[in-house]
């Protein structure tokens, strides 16, 4: 039984110390390189005096930043990543939430880390470390001794709807049970090849991160840019023959919205997993058309409830306008359905979907309101403590028994009387032949449905089409032809981004 993820490492590099673990296809460690690196790193910050502190990750996403994690959890502290893709503003907005001792930085990061330097903080970089400090075992091993499973692993940020980021922060416990249960539904073992898409500082990437310790797997980070060229990132995907990939639906639809399997196919490729946004059944069946043997999991889950806690494993086929299910929850977690009077959704009812799980993250940091307004007690139990996540999501259970996730709570519009959920906006135009990618977005003082898309149609004419397929009260009174769609960091439609260029401030 382990009770911190440092165990897979101690165990996996006596077992495989000389396979590739990350690569990013010119930086490659190996699994006794991570364990070295990660150890002068320990040694480094427990040198310094720091314990049970969050330590400010500020690196390229690369091999050596994963090293950088797993090196300030030996030091029994906890990682906080950013990105140099954030705004100044929102690294602020961290940086004083988090009060670090230190930022482990890189020579491409180095002139931002000084600048946002605070008192009290440190900035040493990356390079700098490892050259100077050796691992010390018997340092290390007195921290890990003391070690618990609760004790933090990291702290990653989410946007806050006011605009000020939440800090999530997950214990060892969380993490090793959501990476024990993921790799069980997703077959993972010695010989995946993980494709890793999502930015170090997303939750995201725990998918492959832990599951490469665990298994003795290899774990290619891709580069960015290769996400907004899809022949290139299929290529990349052949080169090194990687089977497994965990990709928000956008990556996926960027892929097959432009014909790209015309040209080129994924060789390699058995396990497709996906999640963070509903996926477009005609681009979904362009996917599985093209690799008819894969195995495609729909994944659900949110930051707070450590990655994902739903899965649904695609066996059948579906309507045009029909969701793919969120599925059922992954062992050793409970979804409750919550109405608004804090009772159980029955059969066919919405309500809001609520984890019961040890993967329950401990909250965010150094923000006890805003933990308690979405951590709380089980309002079906009154007997003892039982905290559970609120995730703001609408479910409900189809007559299959399947968890149908509906929309956010805040997704929901009241429109002319009627309450009109824009992801149904949007599943309707994502199934017309001539779109490419579509959201929508709401102003709440105009009263206006506004849509925007990609696709081989103009606006009027589109407008048209959907009079024959939605109700008045569902028609969009804005509709806007994109050349591109924005993208937050975790490849995501950038609903904020669309918010701002409609009011004319982007």
């Amino acid at each position: 039984m382990h009770n911190n993820v440092i165990d897979y490492l101690n165990n996996i590099v006596r077992i495989k110390p000389d396979k590739t673990a990350y690569s990013d296809g010119t930086v490659a460690l190996t699994f006794s390189d991570v364990y070295e690196l990660s150890g002068s790193i320990g040694t480094y910050i427990a040198n310094r005096g720091i314990y049970k502190k969050p330590i400010v990750v500020f690196m390229s996403k690369s091999p050596m930043e994963v090293a950088t994690f797993l090196g300030v959890v030996s030091a029994g502290c906890f990682y906080v990543p950013i990105d140099e893709e954030m705004p100044a503003d929102r690294i602020k907005l961290i940086l004083d939430n988090v009060r670090t001792p230190l930022i482990i930085c890189d020579r491409v990061t180095a002139s931002k880390a000084s600048d946002l330097q605070q008192s009290g903080t440190d900035v040493i970089l990356y390079d700098n470390i490892v050259a100077d400090t050796k691992r010390d075992d018997a340092v290390l091993k007195e921290i890990h001794d003391k070690a618990i499973d609760i004790d933090p692993i990291y702290i990653v940020f989410t946007s806050g709807s006011t605009g000020v980021p939440k800090g999530v922060v997950a214990c060892h416990r969380s993490v090793i049970d959501y990476i024990e249960q993921l790799s069980e539904i997703l077959d993972f073992n010695e010989d995946t090849v993980f494709g890793n898409q999502s930015p170090l500082y997303f939750d995201a990437c725990l998918k492959e991160l832990y599951p490469t310790l665990k298994f003795g797997a290899t774990d290619y980070l891709i580069p960015k840019q290769l996400f907004s060229m899809p022949y290139k990132l299929i290529e990349y995907l052949n080169e090194h023959r990687i089977n497994t990939i965990c990709w928000v639906v956008s990556a996926l639809t960027m892929v097959s919205a432009f014909s790209t399997f015309d040209d080129i196919k994924p060789e390699y490729l058995h396990t497709i997993a996906f999640g963070s946004e509903v996926f477009p059944i005609k681009q979904f069946r362009i996917w599985k058309e093209t690799l008819p043997n894969a195995t495609f999991t729909n994944l659900y889950g949110p930051t707070e409830g450590t990655g994902m806690c739903c899965y649904y494993r695609v066996n059948r086929d579906f309507a045009d306008d029909e969701p793919i299910p969120i599925g059922k929850p992954f062992d050793n977690r409970e979804i409750l359905l919550i109405k608004d009077d804090d009772t159980l959704a029955d059969k066919g009812e919405e309500g809001e979907i609520c984890i019961r799980a040890t993967s329950v993250t401990l909250g965010y940091y150094n923000d006890p309101e805003r933990t308690a307004a979405v951590f709380t007690q089980n309002p079906l139990n009154k007997a003892y403590p039982e905290i559970i996540y609120r995730t703001g999501d609408i479910g409900k259970y189809n007559d299959k028994g399947e968890l149908i996730y509906i929309s956010r709570k805040d997704y929901q519009i009241k429109h002319m009387g009627h309450r009109v959920e824009l992801g149904e906006i949007e599943a309707d135009v994502d199934a017309m032949d001539v779109i490419k990618m579509a959201a929508c977005i709401y102003d709440n003082d105009k009263k206006l449905i506004i849509l925007y898309y990609i696709g081989d149609i103009e606006p009027r004419e589109l407008d048209g089409r959907l009079k024959e397929k939605l109700p008045r009260y569902m028609l969009p009174g804005r509709t806007y032809k994109l050349e591109s769609m924005p993208f937050t960091g975790n490849g995501k439609i950038d609903r904020v981004t669309l918010k701002k260029m409609y009011l004319g401030e982007a």
